[in-house]
């Protein structure tokens, strides 16, 4: 997944799927107000716990826009003369591996724990029964461009629920299914540690470290 070539920027299509941006105008104590935002899906993750082993099952994957968060100021400062083979020696795109939570956008006609059962088996190969998935909490994301919605659930699963050949996600993602102890999820959480991983990642992490991990 850190086979990565031919870098460069351009504008977003009118027609994306998945972003829109747009002005949001309003008025605030009396005051005309702006601010730029983006429209995008909302979105579930699952924590899930593999009780075989008593290790949290976890994903990797290459994240575009982490990367470009590790390029973008080097690419304002050489404008439009950009030597793709130099920016990614400059800057490994396995640096822009992150760890997650089996996560997906809500893009289907299916309740949202549907989704989670769907893609813990797209992206994890674990197959279980909606009434295995446990919701966490739901709460809002990139409250600054987007205010999408994500329902955050917990499912512990074992050894006999993987399908086999799946898992590592479908169509052209490339996902790695990564297996996490308990004093490594741990470590994760200390302060001064430095993450490519999201917020909600580490809050799902550190939700299961109070509330489940106590009982295994």
């Amino acid at each position: 997944m850190d086979k990565v070539s031919n870098v460069r920027v351009g504008p977003l299509p009118n027609d994306s799927p998945y972003m829109k941006p747009f002005r949001l105008y309003f008025k605030q104590n009396g005051k005309e107000k702006n601010w730029d935002l983006v429209k995008a899906h909302d979105s579930v993750a699952i924590i899930t716990l593999n009780k075989t082993r008593n290790k949290l099952v976890v994903v990797k994957q290459f994240r575009p826009a982490v990367y470009y968060g590790q390029i973008c100021d080097y690419l304002n400062s050489v404008g439009s003369e950009v030597d793709s083979e130099k920016v990614i020696e400059m800057f490994p795109p396995k640096n822009a591996i992150t760890m997650e939570l089996c996560a997906g956008i809500v893009d289907k006609d299916i309740s949202l724990v549907e989704i989670a059962r769907e893609e813990l088996i797209e992206e994890c190969g674990y197959d279980v029964p909606v009434n295995r998935i446990e919701e966490v909490i739901r709460f809002r994301s990139g409250v600054g461009t987007t205010g999408s919605l994500q329902v955050m659930y917990y499912c512990e699963v074992t050894d006999d629920d993987k399908i086999n050949g799946a898992g590592g996600g479908v169509d052209d993602e490339l996902i790695d299914v990564h297996e996490l102890s308990i004093e490594e999820a741990k470590e994760m959480l200390k302060q001064g540690t430095e993450h490519t991983s999201p917020p909600g990642f580490l809050f799902g992490i550190l939700w299961f470290l109070t509330n489940k991990a106590q009982n295994l």
